[in-house]
């Protein structure tokens, strides 16, 4: 399936350095984000260093189908998708092992959400509160739930989304990529139509800027990389707390040029 991808990634107004670090290699069908953490420039480094993995795990498995996958396979998804989260697993140890052996990059870990795009089949697999939304239509809807402590609350029913949006205690994730030696990697996949747009963000965006917000960017005539630097903007204006990425992907094959045009202008 053909796809127009969009990219962009911003400091904000409050962080002295960028953190997040992004993948968008349409060749290999893969789409990164991560959101590094840690002390002094630790979280780049853990960001970096986990997309770095990440894309030449999936670079190497296109060229030797043989290659070893890194971790349990899951047999109710698709060997692509095993193979994505065989990457975020590599890049766990990877990031673990450099924290573990550099006293100032001690404790440094990274969020991460990818996404690969195999013809008409959409792989996810992710760590942490980065979040990929899959547009269709006039919807929008997440294909990730957030690891983070508001979040499970919120799935508890011991906080309402409201509440969470102001709680002090948004910003701790309870599951990240690096900090222990072996991490849990949510799955997920979904079949794609022409005419869909998949978004992965850091929480540099959701955190002030809405779903419907998001959707009616996406949706509103703009070419995907336009639509990127919109929401970036969207994000800095409700505050630019944080680091913000933004990764678009349309989708339009099968679809006759015009049909494209009516959709992304």
């Amino acid at each position: 399936m053909d796809s127009v991808v969009g990219a962009k990634t911003d400091v904000g107004l409050k962080r002295d350095h960028n953190e997040d670090y992004f993948c968008a290699a349409p060749e290999l069908g893969l789409y990164v984000v991560c959101d590094g953490m840690g002390g002094r420039n630790a979280g780049e480094v853990a960001s970096r260093l986990a997309v770095d993995v990440i894309q030449r795990h999936i670079r190497e498995a296109g060229e030797n189908a043989s290659l070893a996958m890194v971790g349990p396979y899951d047999a109710g998804f698709s060997p692509q998708t095993n193979r994505l989260a065989s990457a975020l697993r590599l890049a766990n140890q990877v990031v673990n092992g450099a924290a573990r052996s550099q006293a100032g990059q001690a404790g440094m870990g990274t969020t991460v959400v990818s996404a690969l795009i195999t013809g008409p089949m959409l792989s996810v697999a992710h760590i942490g509160d980065s979040r990929l939304y899959l547009i269709r239509g006039g919807g929008i809807q997440p294909l990730t739930e957030d690891h983070s402590l508001v979040a499970e609350q919120v799935r508890r029913g011991l906080l309402t989304e409201e509440e969470a949006e102001r709680s002090p205690q948004k910003n701790i994730v309870t599951r990240a990529l690096g900090v222990e030696a072996t991490v849990a990697v949510a799955l997920d996949e979904w079949p794609l139509e022409p005419g869909d747009a998949v978004l992965l963000c850091s929480d540099g965006l959701t955190r002030g800027v809405k779903p419907d917000d998001i959707l009616q960017v996406v949706r509103g005539g703009m070419t995907p990389q336009a639509a990127a630097d919109r929401l970036v903007e969207l994000a800095n204006a409700a505050g630019g707390e944080d680091n913000t990425t933004v990764v678009l992907i349309a989708l339009r094959g099968g679809r006759p040029a015009g049909f494209w045009r009516r959709i992304w202008g």
